[in-house]
């Protein structure tokens, strides 16, 4: 990976791209530390320097915004409404025929759905934006914190509005810093930026780590989390890379006076073909009743049952339900994401068959089958990596947000990969040798 880097730095065309994106960063951090206004920042540091400031409800959305949330920052919401908006519309795109349509049109259908993806990202944008404000206002997103309540000192309708448009244009800034990448940069824009915003919390976490600890003034701990981390690390390389390779034949066709096909490939299917989004539709189901509870009112019996078994992460209601609603998603989105029955046609179409399987309808059941039979494992790799911060909680008093566990590492290594893939691709385009050498 080094060397692809270095490499890169020494062809002109790269290293300007290179450095394109490393200035979009900067400015990406720099807004993730930029107070909007109507907030009283020494009130939201007096609370974030708070003990259970990273162990509130929206650590998982912090972390996504690279620690912005919590100190609501006009980068606040950070890339999280961009995020929901692309997993609406790619699950829409299996309900509306519109987008269906749109989708297999190619180039000019995929602009069409960004657009939309565009618009829905600031709908969304505006409604959480709403509810954070709302959430600061009442003092709940610092639960325990002595001047939770003052962080939005003037509460007039026009501060409140303000505060709003101000995190939707913040919103909007840090999707068009995403397309910019993507455009001008080694591309992969968004996932990039997410990428920017968990790496940015990980020096803080591990510290966190070592300052809590009690073995030899806690390096013990540090060391011994980095060591899983590192072991964790590569189970997760590991797993990503492993794929089922279905051989595909297509069979030799004369068109005229040239022959076509008589080619061997292969379908790749991934063990984990979900990728980071069951995690993603489990926490956020969890997060639900848990929010329902924080903002009602009084002590109900209901409100302390989802208090003492939903809302904290390390209660074992949470950790069996947050275990199978990853395994069920898992299953959900690789059903809507792979059609094998439209696979099955277009090899047909060209004339492909997979070796002993009869082509149409058997290819399509023979697909389903192994395809279930890879979502198992994978499943389950998913549900045992997002229980590490669990473990970690329990076994050296970590919170959540464990830096080697759950969401982070996944994307921290899925897009490490990707952009060392791009990077070498774009570096073979530049230095093919060709034949004659």
């Amino acid at each position: 990976m080094l060397t692809a880097f270095a490499r890169a730095f020494k062809t002109p065309d790269l290293r300007k791209k290179l450095l394109f994106t490393l200035g979009i960063i900067v400015v990406y951090r720099v807004g993730t530390h930029v107070p909007i206004p109507g907030v009283d920042y020494r009130n939201v540091q007096t609370c974030i320097d708070n003990a259970q400031a990273n162990q509130g409800l929206f650590g998982l959305v912090n972390m996504f915004s690279g620690g912005a949330l919590l100190q609501i920052t006009i980068f606040a919401l950070g890339i999280m409404p961009y995020i929901t908006a692309s997993i609406i519309l790619q699950l829409l795109t299996v309900v509306i025929p519109r987008l269906e349509a749109l989708k297999k049109e190619g180039q000019a259908g995929t602009a069409k759905i960004t657009q939309y993806t565009r618009y829905l990202t600031v709908a969304l944008a505006i409604l959480q934006g709403t509810g954070l404000v709302a959430t600061a206002r009442s003092g709940a997103l610092f639960s325990g914190c002595p001047v939770a309540s003052q962080i939005v000192p003037d509460q007039s309708i026009f501060v409140t509005i303000t505060m709003v448009i101000t995190m939707t244009a913040g919103t909007a800034f840090v999707m068009w810093l995403g397309e910019l990448i993507t455009d001008r940069g080694i591309g992969n824009g968004m996932s990039i930026l997410m990428f920017i915003s968990i790496a940015a919390t990980f020096p803080s976490a591990l510290w966190a780590i070592k300052e809590q600890g009690s073995l030899a003034d806690g390096w013990i701990e540090f060391g011994t989390v980095v060591a899983v981390g590192l072991v964790v690390i590569g189970l997760v390389v590991f797993v990503e890379q492993a794929q089922r390779r279905i051989p595909v034949q297509y069979a030799k066709r004369m068109i005229g006076r040239r022959s076509y096909g008589g080619t061997s490939t292969y379908i790749p299917l991934k063990v984990n073909q979900a990728g980071i989004i069951p995690v993603i539709f489990a926490s956020s189901l969890l997060y639900i009743p848990a929010l329902v509870a924080q903002f009602a009112g009084g002590n109900s019996g209901w409100k302390i049952w989802i208090e003492k078994n939903l809302a904290l992460p390390d209660a074992p209601m949470h950790i069996v339900l947050y275990f199978f609603l990853i395994i069920f998603f898992a299953f959900f989105y690789v059903a809507i994401s792979f059609n094998p029955e439209e696979v099955a046609d277009n090899m047909k179409k060209y004339g492909g068959f997979i070796p002993g399987i009869r082509a149409g309808r058997p290819t399509a059941e023979y697909l389903s089958y192994v395809l279930n039979r890879i979502t198992w494992p994978g499943s389950l790799y998913l549900g045992l990596i997002a229980l590490v911060p669990t473990m970690a909680l329990a076994g050296f008093g970590a919170n959540q947000n464990f830096p080697f566990g759950g969401t982070s590492i996944l994307i921290i290594v899925g897009v490490g990969l990707e952009t060392v893939k791009q990077i070498e691709s774009q570096l073979q385009q530049r230095n093919y040798e060709g034949f004659l050498r």
